[in-house]
This record gives structure tokens, sequence and C-alpha cells, in this order.
């Protein structure tokens, strides 16, 4: 075969990718095994990019202005008390005791499943001469990781709703909760075939332990392992989570505080005022949004993959450059995309196919965010569904392929969704939070209806007028 032809079979392949959605790099990604060594995508534009890093700087630097900018508003107006945005943090995670019980129960759910799972094996073993009862206690055995599954839910939940938690408690707790059932079922499905198997080993409770608390919620045998723990990195990253959890109180006591904090305590608000304090959240909100990322997926994923010498990295990828919604849903959070697709999407695709599959992987996520929010605020108030489940749905169709044809406009496109969205969440929910603090109670109120909907009354302004600004009066 000549030069020509094998450039020629190349491009032709190209196309053929690229009219299925798919990419050269995406093709190589797939004859990748799951899980090898590998750093996050930040850890290696920090280390090599002094251009990233002087970015990363920026942000360190922010902080520390809005620090100085709290002793100073604190010292100006409060005189003595200069709280350098601790109150923020202690009333969020108030009653931490509480939640710490509500955690240790879920843990202990969570480990009840492994002396269940050498039960279950080790009987099955004695009924394999005997059909019926086999196929009894298989059903038996589906039915009491179901338990778990539910009880380690349901408990949280109701404990919660019959008395709220602090807001960044309720949070830790309830995506927990989450976590754990989603790591039950991973090890339930990667054990079946071992217990059908004589000859198969089951993990040690070492190993099944190590799973509940590694970065990862897909079950493996083994993972890639480094050779030592690096306690500098370890401490590094959670100065890191500490630091952006005061960035987040700073940005919600300067940036939402003054703006939705009275919202409620006068019978009506002018229409003009809401809309211009919706636009002064934009920034924050897409700041918090960024530092939640970091904080999250990066700092404190590394710093227990370090501690449990776990080598793969690769928590997300670069989403902040794609243009395409497919894509950022991959990328933006592998571990939870990589649950969603091994036990959702996989096992319903043959069945009901690709568009019914990726609504069942949508309708799981959103219901899960609603459900951490509305437990976490005390309230139902499905903005965050509406953007994730419904918007976020529709824009996948719409960027598939205007997204490779337009990739610079469609990734300008994502980022002012992302400010507006983020703007909107960090409105609207601050609204329905102080307007049923600050609103006097009513027989109407309800965990679902949102009481900022007719508390305070919002209004238009009726001497509004318009001024031509190229008139210019000399």
């Amino acid at each position: 075969m000549t030069e020509t032809q094998k450039d020629n079979l190349r491009k032709r392949k190209q196309e053929v990718l690229t009219q299925n959605g798919l990419t050269k790099q995406d093709e190589e990604k797939k004859s990748l095994p799951e899980f090898m060594h590998r750093h996050s995508p930040l850890t290696v534009l920090i280390e090599g990019s002094l251009h990233i890093r002087a970015i990363y700087h920026i942000f360190v630097v922010i902080l520390l202005i809005l620090l100085c900018d709290t002793v100073i508003y604190d010292f100006v107006e409060r005189g003595k008390q200069i709280n350098i945005g601790t109150t923020s943090v202690i009333e969020g995670f108030g009653d931490i005791r509480r939640g710490a019980k509500i955690w240790l129960l879920e843990l202990a759910i969570a480990v009840a499943f492994y002396p269940g799972l050498r039960l279950y094996a080790g009987t099955r073993k004695f009924l394999v001469k005997f059909p019926a009862a086999l196929k009894i206690w298989s059903i038996m055995g589906i039915l009491g990781v179901a338990v778990l599954e539910v009880s380690v839910i349901a408990i949280p939940t109701w404990d919660l709703g019959k008395k709220k938690l602090a807001l960044a408690s309720s949070t830790a707790v309830t995506c927990e909760m989450f976590r754990f059932a989603m790591k039950i079922h991973a090890a339930a499905v990667a054990c079946a075939p071992q217990c059908r198997d004589d000859l198969a080993k089951l993990p040690t409770f070492k190993h099944y332990v190590y799973f509940l608390f590694a970065p990862t919620l897909v079950y493996r045998d083994e993972y890639p392992r480094t050779k030592k723990i690096r306690w500098g990195i370890v401490l590094f990253h959670f100065l890191e989570v500490a630091a952006i959890i005061f960035y987040n109180s700073f940005l919600w006591e300067r940036f939402i505080l003054p703006y939705w904090s009275d919202y409620g305590k006068e019978p009506k608000v002018e229409a003009g005022t809401v809309v211009r304090n919706m636009f002064a959240c934009v920034l924050p909100g897409v700041i918090s949004f960024l530092c939640g990322f970091y904080c999250l997926l990066h700092a404190w994923h590394n710093a227990f993959a370090e501690m449990l010498t776990f080598g793969d990295r690769l928590f997300y990828e670069e989403w902040w450059t794609t243009s395409q919604f497919s894509r950022y849903y991959r990328a933006w959070n592998r571990v939870v995309y990589s649950w969603l697709r091994d036990h959702i999407y996989r096992p319903l695709s043959p069945r009901a196919g690709r568009a019914l599959s990726t609504l069942a992987v949508f309708v799981v996520s959103a219901v899960a965010h609603e459900v951490i929010l509305s437990l976490s605020f005390g309230f139902f108030y499905p903005v965050l569904m509406m953007e994730f489940g419904g918007l976020g749905l529709l824009m996948l169709p719409l960027t598939a392929s205007t997204g490779r044809r337009f990739p610079s406009f469609l990734n300008l496109m994502m980022w002012l969704s992302f400010f507006i969205g983020n703007g909107l969440l960090w409105s609207l929910y601050p609204m329905e939070y102080f307007a049923r603090k600050n609103c006097p109670p009513t027989e109407n109120d309800s965990f679902f209806i949102p009481k900022s909907w007719s508390c305070p009354e919002i209004v238009l302004k009726p001497n509004w007028s318009f001024q031509n600004p190229f008139n210019i009066i000399y």
C-alpha cells in the first residue's frame, strides 16, 4: 500500500468517526484501561505552565484581598467584632456532632454489606444442588442489597426531614449517603459473578473498606497504586479545601447577604431591584462554581488519592475547553459519570435505546442533586433540576453538531450559560431562603410551594423613565 493510499484510508477513517460523533482522541481513549497512573489535568497545567500558575496565583490574591476587605469592613462597621468570615463557616457547619452521628450510621450500613456478601456467597455454595432454593436465595440477595441501598438514603432523609441540619453539614451528609449507596451497588454488581464462581475469590474486608474511601465509584479488585504517601501534598490540598471554604464564606457575606438578607422584611419590592440584585450575583456565582469544582473534584479527591496511594487522579477532564454539552457532562465529573455509565446507561441502552438511557441518566442525576439541595435548604425549589435536567438535556442535541462546526463560538456560549445559570442559582435560592426566614408564617406555608412567589410582592416601578444616552445637553 502506497503512502497516498494510507493517507486516504486515515482520512476516510476520520470521516467515519466524525460522522458517528467521535474524534480520534475519543477512539484512542476507548482502547485505554479504566484505571491507570495519571495526574489530574490541573496538576499538569499548574506544574507545567507558568501562565496557568499565574492564574492560580491571581485567585489566591483575590482570596487575600477578600480577607483584608472582611477585616476592614468588620473593623469599620462593628468596631471590635472581626470574624474574618468565620461566622458563616460556624453557622454552615453547625450541629456538627449530629451530622457526624448520621454519617457514622451511613458508614455502618455500607460496611454491613460485606458480612452480608460473605453470608450470601457461603450459603450459595450449599444450595447449588437445589435449584429452587438457589433461585429464592438469589432473590433474597438482591432484596438484601436493595434494602441496604434504600436504608442508607431513607434513614438520613427521614432524620433531616424531621429536624433541619445546618446547610454545610446537611450537604455533606446527603452527598455521603448517595456516595455510599452507589458504592454498595457497584460492589454488589462486581461481586455477583464471583459469588457464582466457586473458584473466584471474594474481596477481602480490607479491600472493601479501601474501596469505600477511595476516590472512585467503580469497583475493581485492583487499582493502580503509588509507592508512597507524600504527606506534604496531602496537607497542601487540605489547606486548599479550608481556604476555599473561607473563600465561599467571603463571597456569601460580601456579595449575597447585602442583597438578599432583608428580602421579605418589606411587603413589596421593586422588580428593578430584584433584577439588579440578580445581575450582581452573576460574578460571585460563577466564582463559587469554579471554587466548588476545584475544592471537591481536585483538592479533596487528590488529598484522599494521595493518602490511599490511589494512582489514577483523572477525576475530571478539560471540560472548560469543550463546545458540546455532551462532552461537558462526561468531562466535568468522571467519578460520577463512570458510575452512571456502567450502572444505568450501559444496562439500559440495549433494551431501551440510547435516547431513553440518556434520559434516565439525567433524571437520576437531577433527582439526586435536588434531594441534596432540598434537604440542605429545608425546602423544595427545583431551580437546579430545571437548569440541569431541562435546559441541559435540551442542549445535548443542539450542540452535538454545531459544537464541532463552531467550537470557539459554542465554547463562549457555554461559558455564558455557566455565568447566567450560576447567577440565577445564587439569587433564587437565597431569595427563597430569606423569604421563608423573614416573611410572617401563614397557614399556606409548605415544603413544596415557594414562599418567595407570594412574599414579598414584586411590583413594577411606576415612574420609570428612559433618556436617550446620545442626547448631549450643552
